[in-house]
Order: structure tokens, then C-alpha cells, then sequence
């Protein structure tokens, strides 16, 4: 069996690379002048080093509100479930009353679509 030197991969996901990223970080200062990474052209983790920490400030602020919004859609389906039931049985009604007529339901808001259906 071959043996490799190593697959080192970068997560994709946002936040574990912001954690990995700490990490670089954080070793590379620790080596001060005898770090590995001075060598890399703009030592760009002077630049990358600061933002770190407000990159995962927002990042965990954004999964706070996602959270948030994955609560807010629950409670509005909730919501809407019946209010959608309502509309249903609205337009059944009146689609029915006005049988000979049904364009009459735009009086009442709902779109009527009264072009062929293709197959």
C-alpha cells in the first residue's frame, strides 16, 4: 500500500475554519521571529490575525440569528396553517356561488387565471 505524506484539508464550513484559522494564528505569534510562517510574502497573517476574532464574533452572531429565523418560520407556519385553510375554503365558496362567472373572484383579491392548460 502507498503511503501518502499527509492530506491536509481546510474545513469548508465557515466556522471550523475560523477555529483552525485561531489556531495558525495563535502558534504563528506564539513563534514570534522563529515562526514557519514569516517566509509567506506580506506575512499576511498580520493582516488576517486581527480579523479573526470579529469573524467569529459575526459568525457566531449569524448562527445566533439563523436560529432566530428558523424559530420565527416555525411560529409563522403555525400561523399561516390556518389562515391558509380559511383562503381555501373562501375561494371553494365562492368559486362555487360564482360558477357561471368565476373572473367575479377578483373582487375579492385572488387571481384568476382563465387561459388553456397545456399538456
Amino acid at each position: 500500500m502507498a503511503k501518502t505524506s499527509g492530506r491536509i484539508t481546510i474545513s469548508r464550513n465557515t466556522g471550523q475554519m475560523l477555529e483552525l484559522a485561531q489556531k495558525v494564528h495563535t502558534k504563528h505569534v506564539a513563534d514570534g521571529n522563529n515562526s514557519q510562517l514569516r517566509v509567506l510574502e506580506g506575512d499576511p497573517w498580520q493582516t488576517a490575525g486581527p480579523n479573526i476574532a470579529a469573524a467569529i464574533a459575526k459568525h457566531n452572531q449569524a448562527e445566533e440569528l439563523k436560529g432566530q429565523m428558523e424559530a420565527a418560520y416555525r411560529e409563522r407556519d403555525l400561523l399561516a396553517l390556518p389562515i391558509e385553510e380559511a383562503l381555501k375554503s373562501s375561494r371553494n365558496l365562492l368559486k362555487a356561488l360564482n360558477a357561471k362567472n368565476p373572473k367575479r373572484l377578483a373582487e375579492w383579491g385572488f387571481e384568476v387565471d382563465d387561459t388553456t392548460k397545456k399538456l
